[in-house]
Order: structure tokens, then C-alpha cells, then sequence
């Protein structure tokens, strides 16, 4: 649903709001740093950040990940992980959050997406005086890069500095892993009426990348709608899905063999589908499991029972649970 949303962020719809310019300039502390952001912006951010506004489920995922979630002035309705941040204070949708609400919560910084917020609601806020800093990953690296961008900002560098080399290092062993594996082809399903799959420049290419796979999908768009007919000219070997529920994703396949086409596709008929959390739709520390997930099921063979061992025990050491 969130990936979704951020299709959808794209519209042209302007963010209005009745503040008068300037109202939350009083409040900017005169301590700042000057840095630019992942969208090539110039941001005046404290030198103490003590309260933070979240218009995005990957940045708040990002501060909890950073244990800085007691900051959290005010997050999205769609910040739904951990679970603890359902209970934040809520600003509204990711495309039109109420900037009355935000202002409200007196943030020293506010945590943006390039994918999932509008430009309109970035430069809202920064007329009125408030610092915005607006994440843009296109790779698993880039997510890396922010969370050690964010916790040097934010005042945890030697947590963010951890945690990304944390990933890097499972990443590496994946990557050790699957050499010598041919990448296995196949088309992610980001939606299947209609058809909507990914481009080559999202993070989500490159996470099929990082995961023994390939996209049959090549194609500048970010967010490419197919036919069914193109799709079984592709004749990918295996159907890769999203899903936060297993009862969902079992009817989701249910309802697609019956329908014409899909019921023609090869890696439907052969039961050649993989369904990994939802947390492939962020760019946030989770896309590192999901990318595990993933190439798990990719490439079974890679992984044997020593190696799930290894994984188990890495996992129970790492510093990336989400605690309190």
C-alpha cells in the first residue's frame, strides 16, 4: 500500500496550507550546520536536533533504527513499523500532510522522501522556516548511505556507522554466496491490476540485483505498466511479490491462475513464485532481510544448513532490532 502511495506522490497536486510565510522562522535555533541533501538541496540543519517530524514510513523507520525514536515529534498514518509507531502523534497521508499539524509539533528537522512526499509540502515547510531533509535512494547502497548521513545529523554517528556496516557486511556474504549462480529473471508484481512493475533505476531493481536476480522488466520508468501479452513474451522464471500476509498473497495467486494470461505464464504454472515481506517497498534498513528472503528462494542451493545457522546467529547478534 505505501509503495502505492508513492506512485502516486507524483501527481500534480499542490499542497496548500493558510500559515503565513515565515510563522516558523522565529524558532530555527541560530546553532545550524549547512548541509546538502540526497536531493541536492541546501538545508540549514540544528546542530542539536531534539524534535523530528516524519513525513515518510521509510525515514521514521530509519530513526527508530537509529534508536533516536523518542525525538519523533510526529510521523505519517502509513509509519506502521515497528509497531511502537503506530502510537506516535499523526500528521496525516504522505502526499498531503496536514503542515497546520506539523508546524504544531515545533520540529528542529523534518525527515522527507523524494519517492513518497510532494515538492510542494518540501517547500511549504521551508518558507515557513523549517529545516527539511529529503532522503532520494535509487540502490541499496544509497539506503546505507542515509542512515550513516542521518545519524551523524542526528547526533547517533557511531550508531549510524554501525548499523550500515552491519548491512554491508550481510550484503557481502550474500553476495558470496550467490557467485557463480546465474541470476535468475524475473518480474515484480508491485501491482496486478493493472500490471505495474518496477524500472531499472528504482532501489528495487537493485535489490533484485543484490538478491541473484534480474528484472525482464527494462525500462527508464519508475513505475512501468505492462500488458499481460508482454509479460508472457518475457517469459520470466519466476513471479516476485510483496506481501505483509501469507493469507493475503495465497488468494492474491488464487485469483491470478484463473485469469487469462497469468494462467498462461510458465512460472505460474509452475508454482515458480516468491513472496517476500513487505518491507522491499522501503528504502530503510529492512531491505536488507527482504533481499536475504528473496535470494533464499532464488537460489535454495546457496544456502545450506550451515549457512542458515551462520545467518541465525548474525541476526541474534546484530544491532539492527527494533528496541525501545
Amino acid at each position: 500500500m505505501w509503495l502505492l502511495l508513492a506512485l502516486l506522490a507524483a501527481a500534480p497536486l499542490g499542497a496548500q496550507t493558510n500559515i503565513p510565510p515565515g510563522k516558523g522562522a522565529s524558532r530555527v535555533p541560530p546553532a545550524t550546520i549547512a548541509v546538502t541533501d540526497e536531493a541536492g538541496r541546501s538545508v540549514q540543519v540544528p546542530s542539536e536536533v531534539r524534535r523530528i517530524v516524519s513525513l515518510a514510513p521509510n525515514m521514521t523507520e530509519l530513526v527508530y533504527a537509529l534508536g533516536l525514536q523518542a525525538k519523533l515529534a510526529g510521523v505519517t498514518d502509513y509509519c506502521d513499523y515497528p509497531p511502537e509507531a503506530r502510537t506516535k502523534p499523526r500528521v496525516g497521508g504522505t502526499m498531503n500532510p496536514s503542515i497546520e499539524q506539523v508546524v504544531s509539533f515545533h520540529p528542529d528537522l523534518v525527515l522527507a522522501s523524494k519517492q513518497s512526499n510532494r515538492k510542494e509540502t518540501v517547500e511549504n515547510l521551508e518558507r515557513l522556516g523549517f529545516a527539511v531533509y529529503t532522503a532520494d535512494a535509487h540502490t541499496v547502497a544509497d539506503v546505507l548511505a542515509s542512515l550513516r548521513r542521518l545519524g551523524g545529523l542526528l547526533g547517533a554517528r557511531e550508531q549510524g556507522e554501525a548499523l550500515a556496516n552491519d548491512l554491508q557486511r550481510r550484503l557481502s556474504d550474500l553476495e558470496r554466496r550467490l557467485a557463480g549462480h546465474p541470476p535468475q529473471r524475473v518480474v515484480f508484481v508491485v501491482w496486478p491490476s493493472p500490471l505495474i512493475s518496477i524500472g531499472r533505476h528504482t532501489f528495487l531493481a537493485d535489490a533484485l540485483r543484490w538478491a541473484g536476480a534480474e528484472s525482464v522488466v527494462d525500462t527508464p520508468q519508475d513505475w512501468p505498466r505492462l500488458s499481460i501479452e508482454e509479460l508472457i513474451r518475457q517469459e520470466p522464471e519466476f513471479l516476485v511479490f510483496a506481501s505483509s500476509h501469507a493469507d493475503e498473497s495465497a488468494r492474491t495467486f488464487e485469483d491470478l491462475r484463473e485469469q487469462p494470461g497469468w494462467r498462461d505464464l510458465k512460472a505460474m504454472r509452475e508454482g515458480h513464485i516468491a513472496v517476500v515481506s513487505e518491507a522491499v517497498n522501503r528504502p530503510s534498513p529492512r531491505l536488507v532481510e527482504a533481499i536475504e528472503q528473496l535470494a533464499q528462494q532464488l537460489h535454495p542451493d546457496a544456502f545450506t544448513s550451515e549457512s542458515r545457522k551462520d545467518k541465525t546467529r548474525r541476526q541474534s547478534n546484530s544491532p539492527t532490532s527494533w528496541k525501545n
